[in-house]
């Protein structure tokens, strides 16, 4: 089974993708190992993305892929038997994420720090998900996406601990006799 799970950013789809990994014994890909050459500062061309996870989707029989796809990943809407989409209030996302940054780089996201402006910078374009059209990451790009594929979808939207969700996706397999 492959399963492709996918939300804003902040929205936990990393984490409930290493929890179900271990859970189902299924390998977890990040969807950011394939789109940054070097991880976010330079992104790696298009082609060479697709060759990459078209690599890994083929090689391991079970897998679950967290992050986005859209535009550059859409060949890949036919590998996945599941797509779990995630979604959470914008206000507990972006505490989510201005969290996240100070654990990554700490007092440097502030004003004179030397991630201030990248901080900044990521944390509007965060904020632009729930409410921009389709040319940026944004819901409305997830949800025309997802319009088009042939998988069953389960969405999970709402502040659910991680245990919850694991526990609506192993209820949603088993009523779908996948698991």
């Amino acid at each position: 089974m492959k399963i492709h799970i996918l939300g804003a950013s902040g929205s936990g789809t990393t984490t409930l993708a290493q929890v179900l990994s271990t859970v189902l014994h299924n390998t977890h890909l990040d969807t950011d190992d394939y789109f940054w050459l070097t991880k976010y500062t330079e992104i790696r061309e298009v082609g060479e993305r697709r060759y990459l996870l078209k690599e890994d989707l083929n090689k391991y029989e079970s897998s679950i892929l967290s992050g986005a796809l859209c535009g550059w990943g859409d060949n890949f809407k036919s590998y996945f038997d599941l797509v779990i989409f995630l979604s959470i209030p914008p206000n507990i996302r972006l505490k989510r994420l201005e969290k996240r940054e100070f654990e990554r780089y700490g007092d440097e996201i502030y004003v004179g720090g030397a991630k201030h402006d990248q901080y900044k910078k990521f944390i509007e374009w965060a904020s632009l998900y729930d409410y921009a059209g389709l040319e940026v990451r944004s819901k409305a790009l997830h949800e025309q996406w997802m319009d088009s594929l042939n998988c069953p979808i389960l969405r999970i939207e709402g502040d659910y601990s991680v245990e919850e969700r694991v526990h609506l996706t192993m209820d949603f397999l088993r009523d779908n006799g996948s698991f």
